[in-house]
């Protein structure tokens, strides 16, 4: 937030940026959402839902399961959130009580650690090792729990900030090892749909007991929607629901209306990600070349995480004078990997194709002037 707020306060004086700090989409929502919205409107009345969300939104996410994933999904075990923010919250919320554990991968996206830790909760934070792709493996649940007893896991596949899939195997082994120890395992998979390499696997193929987040954000272009969904076991939907009731009272009618639409516009989205595909490649052929010589596996989401140790051994100072010297907006590592996370930046590839090869062009310039 720190160099977005500098990224805008430099373009306000006239200076040209280009932002690959912000990990949301640029192109907007699909047209078809937008009209759906619109009809919403124009129908007049827009008011409260239920709180587990409208049934014909509910429905319709079961049935992506079994469109995207060949899975069978009870449309009673969907509930509709607002955005994964509120997913989480839910979830953390009927899942544990004040003093448990959860063990978190690092690096990973710090609202994990933060809503945890505001909820009374405790993060437990593992630093992963490129030995295991740098996602949590079960011997990481073991040791963890061995320490002192956990009472749940979360994971994101693919991950934030590294774009890291978790292969069916691997998520196979992790479930596994959670329900051995009666642990609640929770699954963020608000990128999928964003997979360029590797297999697309939501933990719900490997286990009925997974808690599995999603959100209209990222794949569907919605973020600022806040519309988001969760499939949870049959015994967490009642606390659930009344958790939400007190909460939120309901996800707005107009956002669900709207992400309808979402899964009838497969043509446009895959357009949007065939955009991310090739400023992927623009991005993972040009930064070594730069000296950005560790990369982390990107194999899905829209990041690139690189180290930047070539250079410095502060990111955030290393962030700072890109964006004032070079006019690029990156964001440190430090939020997302307390211990090692000085010596990294994520850049986002959400952005068009020109501006990464602007961003390129202009990093090259800056690092090799004499």
């Amino acid at each position: 937030m720190d160099v977005m707020s500098a990224a805008v306060a430099r373009e306000a004086t006239g200076a040209s940026v280009v932002r690959m700090e912000v990990g949301q989409p640029s192109a907007p929502a699909p047209q078809a959402v937008i009209a759906a919205a619109q009809a919403a409107v124009a129908g007049g009345r827009i008011g409260y839902t239920e709180a587990l969300g409208l049934k014909a939104l509910r429905a319709r996410i079961a049935r992506h399961y079994g469109e995207r994933y060949g899975l069978d999904v009870s449309p009673d075990r969907v509930v509709v959130t607002t955005g994964s923010s509120g997913g989480f919250n839910l979830a953390f919320l009927a899942a544990f009580d004040a003093g448990d554990r959860i063990l978190l991968p690092a690096p990973g996206y710090p609202a994990y650690r933060n809503v945890l830790s505001v909820l009374g909760l405790m993060p437990v934070e593992v630093e992963t090792q490129a030995a295991t792709r740098w996602s949590l493996d079960a011997g990481a649940i073991a040791r963890a729990h061995a320490e002192a007893p956990l009472a749940g896991v979360l994971v994101a596949s693919p991950n934030n900030p590294t774009g890291t899939v978790i292969g069916r195997t691997a998520l196979t082994d992790l479930t596994a090892a959670a329900a051995e120890r009666g642990l609640w395992f929770i699954s963020d998979e608000i990128y999928h749909g964003l997979v360029y390499e590797g297999e697309e696997t939501s933990a719900l193929a490997v286990s009925d007991e997974a808690i599995v987040i999603n959100s209209f954000s990222k794949y569907f272009c919605m973020t600022g929607w806040r519309v988001g969904w969760m499939v949870v076991p049959e015994r967490l939907v009642r606390p659930i629901e009344r958790i939400a009731q007190n909460l939120f009272i309901s996800v707005p009618e107009i956002s669900q209306r709207a992400a309808l639409a979402a899964f009838d516009a497969g043509e446009e989205l895959e357009a949007v990600k065939a955009v991310y595909a090739r400023n992927r490649e623009i991005l993972l052929g040009r930064l070594p070349a730069l000296g950005f010589d560790e990369i982390l596996p990107a194999d899905g989401a829209f990041y690139v995480y690189a180290s930047v140790r070539r250079f410095s051994n502060d990111s955030h100072d290393f962030a700072r004078a890109m964006l004032a010297e070079a006019g690029v907006a990156a964001t440190p590592g430090a939020d997302f990997d307390r211990t090692r996370g000085h010596a990294y930046i994520r850049f986002s590839i959400a952005g068009s194709t020109a501006d990464m090869v602007e961003a390129m062009d202009r990093l090259e310039r800056w690092l090799t002037r004499g």
